[in-house]
């Protein structure tokens, strides 16, 4: 369900919806929501990906400490896979709505698409430079994305994922080569397809998997 901008100002429910994670090869798509207060404005939202780590990490726990309500919402790597990463960022941004404490009056979606649901809702284009409740929401949705892909840093140090965050870069395509795809790789991507073959079908199910 669709609705002009105009006339925003008549709901004081706002929920703003953004996500990180379209584009990486590996890892959940991760959305969030986030309704925030009218009465403690946040300074220094922005798009998360113009703040540094420290800033994102600050706002994200000032958010969480003074918003109505917000929620985290994912899609796992399997899901993108059944699915295509397209529906499956609408699914995880259907969670996160859906796992909002409070009922919001009007959803603001950052993008040009809307998931299928019955939220009186509008897609903003570059909507987290435009809009707080959008902004604060990247920036909970990178901070928890970048959580994970440290969690696997750990796990696989060998696969650099706390430099590149998962996303397709020469370092990454190197590992995939060297090592192979993990169980938590997104098969329907064509770099990790490709690992795939070359390795036969074989996926790193755990770090006590011997690199190969």
């Amino acid at each position: 369900m669709t609705s002009s901008l105009n006339g925003l100002s008549r709901y004081r429910l706002i929920a703003g919806v953004d996500e990180v994670g379209r584009g990486p090869l590996v890892g959940d798509v991760v959305t969030c929501a986030v309704i925030l207060d009218p009465k403690y404005p946040i300074q220094g939202l922005n798009d998360s990906k113009k703040l540094s780590a420290k800033k994102r990490q600050s706002l994200a726990e000032t958010i969480k400490q003074n918003a109505l309500s917000y929620s985290v919402g994912r899609a796992t790597p399997q899901e993108i896979d059944a699915f295509n990463i397209l529906q499956a960022t609408m699914l995880a941004m259907h969670r996160a709505v859906m796992g909002l404490n409070v009922q919001p009056q009007f959803v603001l979606v950052d993008g040009n698409r809307l998931p299928d649901w019955q939220y009186l809702a509008e897609a903003v284009v570059k909507g987290d430079a435009k809009h707080a409740q959008i902004s604060a929401a990247s920036i909970i949705a990178k901070v928890a994305r970048d959580a994970e892909m440290q969690y696997l840093h750990e796990m696989y140090p060998e696969y650099g994922f706390d430099q590149h965050k998962g996303y397709p870069t020469k370092a990454h395509f190197e590992a995939l080569q060297r090592y192979g795809p993990l169980w938590c790789h997104r098969k329907s991507f064509r770099p990790v397809k490709e690992a795939l073959i070359a390795f036969d079908g074989q996926i790193r199910m755990n770090k006590n998997d011997p690199n190969r």
